[in-house]
This record gives C-alpha cells, sequence and structure tokens, in this order.
C-alpha cells in the first residue's frame, strides 16, 4: 500500500486534535453559558463540574459515530482512494472553519458544519467518479448519497430553532410568573417543586441522551428503562421534589445552584457523549477504512479497486481513543480564550442589565422590534389594567437582583438548563438529532425576551446579535457545502502537490485567526472593562484615557505628515484606519461609558462628572479632527496629485514640533497630576496661532506666484484648520482635566 496513505492517516489525526480544540471552542456555551451567566459559583468550581461531566460523556460516545461512516453517503460505492479524500477535505474544512467562528466569537453548529461537509465531498467525489466512468459503468447520483438520512437531520436541525425559542419563551414567562424577581419568598413554598420538575427533566435528559448509545449499559438495560419512563420519571419527581425540600428547609442549601451546576454537567454528558463524533468521528473512520485496506493489501488484493462497504458496519470504537479525546476536551475547557470569547456571546446577548452592546441595528432589527412593539400595545390594550399591572409587578427587577454582578439570575438559568434538556432528550427519544448549540442558544434567547431582559435601550442590538448568529447558522451549512465540495476537487484533481497546498492553507489561517482573535480580544476587552462607581476610580480612568488617546493622536499626526511628504500610500491607508478606529473608540466611549458611569457615581461625586463629561466630549471632537486630516491626505495621495512643496514642508515639520510639545506637555502634567505648567502650554498654544498665521499667509502667496495648485493649497490649509482646531479643543480638555483633577484632589483631601 502506497505511503501516502500512511500520511493521510497521520493527518487526519492531527486534524482531529486540532478540531477537539476547535470544536471544544465552540460548543463550550452549549453549557457554560447558564452556569457562568448566573454566576452561580466561581469559574473554577464550573469548569471542574463540566470536566467531570465531559469524562463521562466520552464514554458513552458510540453510536453517533456511524454518521461519519455511513449516515451521508454509502461507502460500498467508493474505494479506499475515495473515502480518505472525502474525509481529509472534511477535517480541513471543519478546522478551518470552526476557528473562524471561534475567532468571531460566534456560536455555530458542529453537528450542520459535518453533515454539510461530508455531503459536499461526498457528492464532488461521486460526481468526479460519475464523469470519468466509462459509458457502460455510469451511475446516478442517488446511489452514492444517502440523501433521505441527510435531509432527515437537516430539517429536524432547522425545526429546532423555532421550536427551542418558543419553548424558551412561553416556559421562561410562566416561571416568571410564579417566582418574580423576587423570588426567594416564593420558592421557600414551591421550590422543591418546581426543583423536583428540573431534575426530572435533567434526569430524562441522561437517559435519553447519554445513555442511549454508551456502553456501560446494556441494550436490555435502557429497552427496560424506555418502557418504564412514565413510571420511573412519576417516582423521579417525588423523588426529586422531597429530596430537594430536605436540602432547601433543614440544611439551607441553595438548591437553584444545585440545579444549574447539575444541568451543567448533564449538557456537558451530552455535549461529549454525541458531538464528540464530530470532531473525531471522520478520523476514526479514516483509521477504520486504513485498518480495513492495510488487511486487504496483506491478503494481496488491490487496493485502488477495494470498495469500502465494511464502513456500513456497526463500530465499536476503542475507549482509549475516547478518553484521549476526553483529555484533549477538558485542557481545551480550561485554558482556551477561543472558548470563553465564545460563551460570553450568549451571555452578553442574553443579560439582563444595560451596557456596552456589540452588535449594531439593522434594517431587519428595527422592523423586528417596531412589530413586536406593536403588538405588545395590542396585548396589553386588550388585557384589563389589573392583569397589566401584576404582570408589571412580576417582572419588575429588584434592586438587590441590580447589586448582583450576574448577567441573570438563577431561576432563568435553571430554565435554559432544564427546557435544552427536555428538549434534546425529547428529539432523542424520537430518533431525531438535534444541534445542541442551536437548542442550547434559542432557548437562551427566548428565555431572555420573556424576561425582559431586551428593554427599549438594547432591543435593537440584541435582535441584530440573534439575526447575525442565526444567519451565520445558515452559512455555516452553506459554506461548509461548498468548501468541502472545492477541496474534495482539488484534492482529486491536484492529488500530492495540492494536499501539500491545503494543509499550508490550513496552518496560515489557524495562525492568522489566531492573530485576529487577540486584536480583537484585546480591543473589546479595553471597550468593556468593568464601570467604576467611585469618583478615585473615575479619575484614574479618565487620566489613562486622555494620556492614552493623546500619545496615539501625538503619534498618528507626526506619521500622517511623514507618510505625506514621502507620498507613501500604503502608510497613510494605515493611519487612517487608525484615526478612524481612535475616533470609534471615542464614540463607544460616549455612548456606552460615559452615561452609565454617571448613573453610577455617588451623590458627592456629581460635580466630578460634569468635568467628566466635557473630558469625554472634547477627546472626541480632537480625534475627529485627526480624522480629517489623515483621510484629506491618504485621498491626495491617492489620486495621484502633487506632492508637497519642500516649503510647505519645511512649515508643516515646524508645526508638527509644536504639536509634539504641546501633547508632551499636557500628558506630562496629567500624569504628574500637576498643571503648575499649565500657563506655559496656554503660551505655547499662543506661539501656534502665530505660526499658523504665518504659514497661511505664506500659503497664500504661493498661491499668488502659481507655486502651487489648488487642490495642493486646500490640502494644505484643510491641515492647518483641523491642527489649529485639534489644539484649541486640546485647550479646552486640558482645563477641564485640571477642573476634573483638581476637585478630586480637593475632596479627597
Amino acid at each position: 500500500m502506497e505511503s501516502i496513505y500512511l500520511f493521510i492517516l497521520i493527518v487526519l489525526i492531527a486534524l482531529a486534535i486540532v478540531d477537539l480544540t476547535v470544536g471544544v471552542a465552540n460548543d463550550a456555551a452549549n453549557f457554560l453559558s447558564s452556569a457562568i451567566g448566573s454566576k452561580v459559583s466561581s469559574r473554577k468550581v464550573i469548569l471542574a463540574v463540566a470536566s467531570v461531566g465531559l469524562i463521562a460523556g466520552t464514554l458513552t460516545s458510540n453510536g453517533l459515530m456511524e454518521i461519519a461512516r455511513s449516515g451521508v453517503f454509502h461507502p460500498g460505492m467508493f474505494t479506499f482512494h475515495d473515502v480518505m479524500i472525502i474525509f481529509l477535505a472534511v477535517m480541513i474544512c471543519d478546522v478551518i472553519m470552526l476557528d473562524l467562528f471561534n475567532t468571531f466569537g460566534l456560536p455555530t453548529s458542529t453537528t450542520v458544519s459535518l453533515i454539510f461537509e461530508l455531503l459536499g465531498a461526498a457528492m464532488l467525489v461521486a460526481l468526479y467518479k460519475i464523469w470519468t466512468a466509462p459509458p457502460e459503468t455510469v451511475g446516478i447520483l442517488s446511489e452514492y448519497i444517502n440523501s433521505t438520512r441527510a435531509m432527515t437531520l437537516i430539517s429536524a436541525i432547522l425545526a429546532s430553532v423555532v421550536i427551542a425559542f418558543t419553548f424558551g419563551s412561553v416556559i421562561m414567562f410562566i416561571s416568571r410568573l410564579i417566582f418574580s424577581f423576587r423570588y426567594k419568598r416564593s420558592f421557600r413554598n414551591f421550590g422543591a417543586i418546581w426543583c423536583g420538575l428540573c431534575m426530572t427533566a435533567i434526569a430524562y435528559f441522561i437517559i435519553f441522551k447519554g445513555l442511549k448509545y454508551s456502553t456501560i449499559i446494556s441494550k436490555e438495560s435502557f429497552l427496560w428503562l424506555s418502557n418504564n419512563m412514565q413510571m420511573l420519571l412519576i417516582a423521579s419527581f417525588v423523588g426529586f421534589s422531597i429530596f430537594m425540600a430536605i436540602l432547601q428547609h433543614l440544611f439551607r442549601i441553595n438548591i437553584l445552584k444545585i440545579i444549574v451546576l447539575a444541568g451543567t454537567c448533564a449538557l456537558a454528558i451530552a455535549f461529549a457523549g454525541s458531538d464528540l463524533a464530530n470532531f473525531i468521528g471522520v478520523t476514526m473512520a479514516g483509521v477504520d477504512s486504513y485498518a480495513i485496506a492495510a488487511t486487504h493489501a496483506a491478503a494481496g488484493g488491490d487496493v485502488s479497486t477495494l470498495m469500502m462497504s465494511e464502513l456500513a458496519k456497526p463500530v465499536a470504537v476503542n475507549p482509549l481513543y475516547l478518553m484521549l479525546a476526553g483529555g484533549v476536551m477538558i485542557l481545551t475547557l480550561w485554558f482556551s480564550k477561543r472558548a470563553k470569547t465564545v460563551t460570553e456571546t450568549g451571555v452578553k446577548l442574553s443579560r439582563q442589565d444595560d451596557g456596552f452592546e456589540r452588535f449594531g441595528s439593522t434594517p431587519a432589527s428595527r422592523a423586528l422590534v417596531h412589530s413586536a412593539t406593536s403588538l405588545n400595545k395590542r396585548v396589553s390594550a386588550f388585557l384589563p389594567d389589573s392583569v397589566n399591572r401584576f404582570i408589571d409587578k412580576r417582572f419588575k427587577p429588584s434592586e438587590d437582583e441590580k447589586k448582583d454582578k450576574a448577567s441573570f439570575d438563577l431561576i432563568r438559568a435553571a430554565v435554559n438548563i432544564t427546557v435544552a434538556a427536555l428538549l434534546i432528550s425529547t428529539a432523542t427519544s424520537m430518533k431525531l438529532t438535534l444541534s445542541t448549540t442551536y437548542v442550547a442558544f434559542m432557548v437562551a434567547m427566548g428565555t431572555s425576551l420573556a424576561d425582559r431582559a431586551w428593554g427599549r435601550e438594547s432591543a435593537v442590538y440584541r435582535v441584530s446579535g440573534v439575526l447575525t448568529v442565526i444567519s451565520g447558522w445558515f452559512m455555516t451549512a452553506l459554506f461548509a457545502f461548498s468548501a468541502g465540495a472545492i477541496t474534495a476537487l482539488l484534492l482529486m484533481w491536484g492529488g500530492n502537490i495540492a494536499l501539500a497546498g491545503l494543509l499550508a492553507l490550513c496552518v496560515f489561517m489557524l495562525i492568522q485567526s489566531s492573530k485576529m482573535h487577540k486584536k480583537r480580544a484585546k480591543r473589546q476587552s479595553a471597550e468593556e472593562k468593568e464601570l467604576v462607581v467611585e469618583r478615585s476610580s473615575v479619575i484614574e480612568q479618565c487620566n489613562e484615557s486622555v494620556c492614552h488617546t493623546f500619545g496615539q493622536m501625538g503619534r498618528i499626526y507626526t506619521e500622517t505628515l511623514n507618510g505625506l511628504a514621502a507620498e507613501d500610500r500604503k502608510e497613510l491607508r494605515r493611519l487612517c484606519k487608525e484615526a478612524r478606529d481612535l475616533y470609534e473608540q471615542g464614540k463607544e466611549r460616549k455612548y456606552y461609558e460615559m452615561l452609565p458611569t454617571l448613573d453610577k457615581l455617588q451623590e458627592d461625586a456629581i460635580n466630578t462628572g460634569h468635568y467628566y463629561v466635557q473630558v469625554i466630549d472634547y477627546l472626541s471632537e480632537v480625534s475627529k479632527s485627526l480624522v480629517s486630516i489623515t483621510k484629506t491626505s491618504l485621498e491626495y495621495i491617492d489620486n495621484n496629485h502633487t506632492g508637497l512643496s519642500p516649503e510647505q514642508v519645511s512649515d508643516l515639520e515646524a508645526i508638527n514640533k509644536a504639536v509634539s510639545e504641546v501633547y508632551s506637555g499636557i500628558v506630562e502634567m496629567i500624569r504628574a497630576a500637576n498643571f503648575d505648567d499649565f500657563d506655559r502650554i496656554l503660551d505655547m498654544r499662543d506661539n501656534m496661532f502665530d505660526l499658523f498665521v504665518e504659514y497661511t499667509k505664506s500659503q497664500i502667496r504661493r498661491v499668488k506666484n502659481k507655486e502651487s495648485s489648488t487642490r495642493n493649497s486646500i490640502l494644505y490649509l484643510n491641515i492647518m484648520s483641523e491642527t489649529k482646531a485639534m489644539i484649541l479643543q486640546s485647550r479646552n480638555l486640558m482645563k477641564a482635566q485640571r477642573l476634573f483633577m483638581g476637585f478630586g484632589k480637593s475632596r479627597k483631601n
């Protein structure tokens, strides 16, 4: 047998390890979001509970391995070479696609990606075989593809999106009506019964989702459980309710935390039990295919004509492989920053309070919110006023809950887990395969909507986020199918050269996405840092923002003038983007940081807040002038106009030197909290104004002497004008900052 197949097998194993890391990072949101969002315990405890579930789940991962072997295509119609090409194409595409979704923090379905990658690759290989086969042996595509099974899987997954959102909304609405946000008193009376129902649903979930394909329970035992399920559920409900009542009333234990942690463990079991096949199922099928081919070659057979009918037989995965995969998943869960990013997306879209919104407004989200608002008004008008007042009272968050830094309370976390578990286990008992990502995410969105987490200030942005994620799911299917087909085609046509190129592309994409994720994480960390409430902390934060902004502006301004003089279009394009990003950060600070900070300031810091508003406004105005300078400079050079004259370059160098001195002086005063040089900086500013007048006159003289073109003059004068505006606004900012810091110090002393 050719050595290339051994190399392909090694590549499949390596890709499986990478796929495990990117796959777990994506699917971690399925079983971590509720626990992390409600802050049921420390992150270490939550991860430890999930790790136990992952280990237990690896022992049950067996039956769904069949999807990669025969769930989408008929292996008997493909040769050994064909199936190895299909498996290789699928793994390359899966690693790249999941890594990209993780980079942007968007949860997607590993089940959908696997199915459509297999479908695309298998269809292409089948079409290639039909196209190149002799006329007398040409078959039809339906003989190669298991289209009935594939369409059943796809339709069930799509239907789960609507069902999960609807059930999550309805059950959350009923739960909140019963317990309200001030649930502690009512929970003492009905909490044990409610938690008994939740634990029964979780147990039902573990039986049907976790044990169905497990090798630790016999088929006869599972059949007995299925046949006696109604009796077992009633007994479980009674037993769990009594047990929860004892824990609540005798031992004073918060039983909601038990529900959330137990549900987290159960979802982790189900994830490792079924979704593990999405990451290693293809590689395991490749290992089995290689073993079948090796046995055939040892018997003197021709591997090139070997048809892979044996892949359709039942499979029993080596437990050692499962345990190794479980170990990789646990390490990824604990140390992957991507897993944290994806988890935060779902948590932030469903959080109860307002704040920084990661997604912007879109026409579709605005239309949906307007429609929902109109419908709500009609329903409210139809209901009696007493009913509306009762509902409003039940859905009004308590002040105690607002003080808690959790994104949502334990009631919603328990509903998230219970509803997701119930839907997934019900579908599994009906032999329907669902995407745990779709179900868990849409349940969370449904409960947040019913819980009035999407208020007037955030609804448009939250809906936009949900639509973005859902559109990403459809893109998953389209991209997975297309990429699987294209990759398989390249491998069929290009052979070893295409294989080397695709592997190089895979490595390059992983490196680039890692860099991109680090940049995005750093930027979002700066944008979404926790808002401060103490006056001294506000001053420190503002000082840091001012110093950072002035440092960046001084550098960008200097490099822009240098790039303009050198006519460096590439450098100017980079600086234009940096200036625009700096301005956007200032806008986001005004929208998402300024007002929430003022709202949370103590009463004795109101005057401090007044200066804080001024500083933020002036920062935005200064950065706006810098954007104008970089943009006009880039447009001038990009349009290939005549460069600046030596006299103009000399003038701008003098201006740049003065600007740098002013900005350096401002930063030094702020960092040292010493404004003794304030008057000196003002004198420097006045001297700059004299320079502006002198250089403007010089430019007018050049225009009269026909030494400067119209566009050249407009550019030069625009730079002078915007630089003057920068200095004026910087002076105002420095004055406001001095008052801001001086007031803080006087109050402190």
